[in-house]
């Protein structure tokens, strides 16, 4: 399972080189770039750009994100019962890159529609397939790390790498988007969201090119899925009261990593008043984000030696720092960067350390069902992600049109904004954070370890 100390299947088939920093890059490379602009500074371009009510903007994140979360299990049954000569999961790694620099792109044009509806269906249309893009690599890519790869060691690092990539992409679009869309602007570009958008989709042909080739030959670790309803597929899966608890932690770990870039720029804009700190404080932020996954997450994993534990310690320090902010934040700026600083380090590992318990899962439903479902679980897992993400994109724009936010209002924003906006930065994901830890103590999955390791030791002989 989760432990870093079980040495049944240790050694042997190691993976490529070019597997490992392929996989790590494809997910976590220039898609998660595009990622990061878009959950940083997506809200903020519709409602203070493009001048859509905050109110609709939430109902766009809402329609747009619930349907992705939707469609995620349905892709998951795809993925697990595609046949092609390519292989079952590697070739969604061709189209990939494709849609997704078309619709990255797209969501950034303003095309100057003067009526507020039409502005509005053309974000929902845009949005939802740049959701539905991601949906149609992220499933593959979960999904083929189990299927190449049963040591728990090497997937452990794989997936830590993942981390590792994800933290420098999201630094680089969190914190220095403002200056790369102002080069392209100095260039003569009308917006430097496009350029950057057909820059970030070149990584990730690359990335996701690179995993097709790397992947040949390596889905070795599958049983043929049952035909029939798919959705018969799913239930098989959450028959287990045993997955429940894992589902509820994804949610929780979408949420609270997703507050913390959602809800900075809206923070020092008008919490603190401050847009020209807005670039320092994302950098604070995104160099946190980057040490967590890069050096801190290794050393929980080593120190802890599971995967759980080091989720429960590094939330546990998360929500102190979260509540004393929440308190005291707005006391002195160099205070709020520090703890700032020091709770991102902690609490930015969650998004990388539930992909652990992805692969948990999977081993799990393969011991009791005999059979591969790595599609469907990490379906549920991107389903679980997903609603993660509507509760909070949605959320947060419908708590600030709730509370009487004013978009460009610097200065001018009602107390009750500034009292959801507060909450929103550090309160909530302090919930999310004590509900995440509430889940991963209690899953039961973990019991199963021995048995698990025995199956794999099985499978590699």
């Amino acid at each position: 399972m989760d432990s870093v100390n079980l040495k049944p299947t240790e050694g042997k088939n190691p993976v490529s080189r070019a597997f490992k920093w392929c996989h790590a890059t494809s997910v976590n490379g220039g898609a998660m770039l595009i990622a990061a602009v878009i959950s940083s500074y997506f809200s903020p371009y519709m409602t203070d750009t493009l001048k859509i009510p905050a109110a609709a903007a939430s109902v766009i994140m809402f329609i747009a994100t619930l349907w992705d979360a939707i469609n995620d299990p349905v892709m998951g049954v795809i993925a697990d019962r595609t046949n092609t000569r390519w292989g079952r999961y590697r070739p969604y790694f061709i189209f990939a890159p494709i849609l997704l620099t078309f619709f990255a792109t797209m969501l950034w044009i303003d095309w100057g529609f003067t009526f507020t509806a039409v502005k509005i269906a053309y974000v929902l249309i845009i949005y939802i397939g740049y959701g539905m893009t991601v949906t149609m690599y992220t499933m593959p890519q979960m999904a083929i790390l189990p299927a190449a790869v049963k040591n728990t060691q090497q997937r452990n690092m794989i997936v830590s790498l993942g981390g590792s990539c994800m933290a420098i992409a999201f630094t680089i679009g969190s914190t220095f988007t403002t200056n790369i869309t102002a080069f392209f602007e100095n260039m003569g570009f009308s917006n430097g969201y496009i350029p950057f958008m057909l820059c970030c989709g070149v990584l990730a042909f690359i990335s996701f090119w690179g995993l097709f080739a790397a992947s040949k030959g390596k889905e070795k670790y599958l049983v043929e899925p049952e035909k029939g309803n798919p959705l018969k597929e799913i239930g098989r899966v959450l028959k287990y009261k045993e997955v429940w608890p894992n589902i509820v932690a994804w949610i929780m770990a979408a949420m609270g990593y997703g507050l913390m870039f959602t809800t900075s720029v809206y923070y020092m804009m008008y919490y603190w008043a401050r847009p020209d700190l807005i670039s320092v404080y994302m950098g604070i932020v995104s160099v946190g984000a980057l040490i967590s996954m890069v050096v801190l997450m290794p050393i929980f994993l080593k120190v802890l030696k599971t995967g759980r534990r080091a989720l429960v310690v590094s939330q546990g320090i998360s929500i102190v720092l979260y509540i004393i902010l929440f308190f005291f934040g707005k006391t002195n700026f160099i205070f709020l960067c520090v703890l700032t600083f020091i709770s991102t380090c902690t609490s930015s590992m969650q998004n990388a350390l539930v992909n652990i318990l992805v692969n948990d899962t999977i081993d799990f439903i393969m011991l009791k069902e005999g059979k591969s479902s790595n599609g469907v679980v990490s379906s549920l897992k991107g389903f679980a992600q997903k609603c993660g993400n509507t509760i909070t994109n949605s959320g947060v724009l419908a708590a600030l049109a709730a509370t009487g936010y004013i978009a460009g209002a610097v200065g001018g924003q009602p107390r009750s904004a500034m009292l959801a906006l507060n909450f929103l930065k550090f309160g909530a994901p302090a919930v999310t954070g004590v509900i995440l830890i509430i889940c991963v103590v209690i899953s039961p999955i973990h019991k199963y370890t021995a048995e698990i390791e025995e199956m794999k030791a099985k499978m590699e002989e």
